[in-house]
């Protein structure tokens, strides 16, 4: 029986690539993408996720408008990495499958009421606003949760938006502390591992010669490894959300341990820092499964192999 995932995300290339990996994969089942202001605002984000389902040949998932801006603070965004579209390096189109109706927040909410308790897990990519929404309005929802599994935060590799802090947590910070502090089983694809998970050129014009769905891959990562290549020096870029499906997909490839997580809203420079307890120093109690490593040549294999599929079964 396939698994039973919501994807909540702010797409973003790399957004991009993790739910076509979703749903590539017959082990998943995608119940709908609820989109939320990051990366990019709210009106391209949900667009994004319509448009990266188009391709995909799914234009029937439903993708649902969360959250415009965090809980309490201005949004921050990310076009100096991701262009002003969100998803640069491809020619875009106007989705033809219409926004889902209702909140995205809703939808999170009812899915989780109607379905089995312990049946759905929740993937979210962007920042957590829309995971934190619900969980205020409906904490009966918690319990129900199956897990969630994150992609944000950092431990070693610190910050990529600022020197503290992941850009998803850095976000909202005050939403990352609701999440984390639920109680939901939770384990986070931190910075520590997707930076670990770095594109080559080999593996990009293997993509490029697989047909629609991997030149589209091909033309998005073109785009997004300038911004890395340049701050990083590295050959590639980061997938930094395709961790996340990754994960449910094949656990083995990451290593972690169960530790305390905890989010740093009010400091002057650290805004945003997941401060984990790596060495369990705190006497606090685990709240998250903090991965640290990951099987970099498992992990493309596993995306490799999932992309094109969607080139052939097209």
């Amino acid at each position: 029986m396939a698994r039973k995932i919501i994807i909540d995300s702010d797409p973003g290339q790399d957004d991009a690539v993790a739910i076509l990996l979703a749903l590539a994969s017959p082990e998943l089942e995608v119940m709908g993408i609820t989109a939320v202001a990051g990366n990019v605002p709210l009106d391209l984000t949900q667009k994004n996720a319509r448009i990266i389902c188009e391709i995909a040949g799914r234009g029937d998932i439903a993708v649902h408008a969360g959250y415009d801006r965090p809980m309490l603070r201005p949004l921050v965004t990310a076009e100096h990495v991701h262009g002003k579209s969100g998803l640069d390096g491809i020619d875009l189109f106007e989705p033809s499958s219409p926004l889902a109706p209702g909140h995205g927040v809703d939808f999170i909410i009812e899915t989780l009421r109607r379905e089995p308790s312990g049946s759905v897990t929740l993937v979210p990519i962007g920042p957590l606003t829309n995971i934190a929404a619900a969980f205020h309005r409906a904490p009966d929802i918690i319990p129900r949760i199956a897990e969630i599994a994150l992609m944000g935060g950092a431990y070693f590799e610190v910050g990529n938006i600022t020197p503290a802090a992941e850009f998803n947590i850095y976000v909202d910070p005050e939403a990352a502390k609701v999440v984390f502090a639920s109680g939901a089983p939770l384990t986070v694809l931190p910075l520590d591992v997707t930076h670990r998970a770095v594109t080559s050129r080999a593996w990009v014009e293997t993509m490029r010669d697989s047909g629609p769905v991997g030149q589209a891959v091909a033309g998005w990562t073109d785009f997004f490894e300038r911004f890395d290549r340049e701050k990083y020096g590295s050959e590639g870029a980061p997938l930094h959300d395709p961790c996340a499906i990754a994960y449910l997909l094949k656990p083995e490839l990451f290593r972690g341990r169960s530790i305390n997580v905890e989010i740093e809203t009010t400091g002057e420079f650290t805004r945003g820092m997941t401060v984990a307890d790596w060495w369990r120093v705190s006497g606090r109690k685990a709240n998250a499964q903090f991965m640290r490593e990951i099987d970099r040549d498992g992990f493309f294999e596993l995306v490799t192999r999932r992309i094109t599929r969607l080139d052939r079964a097209g």
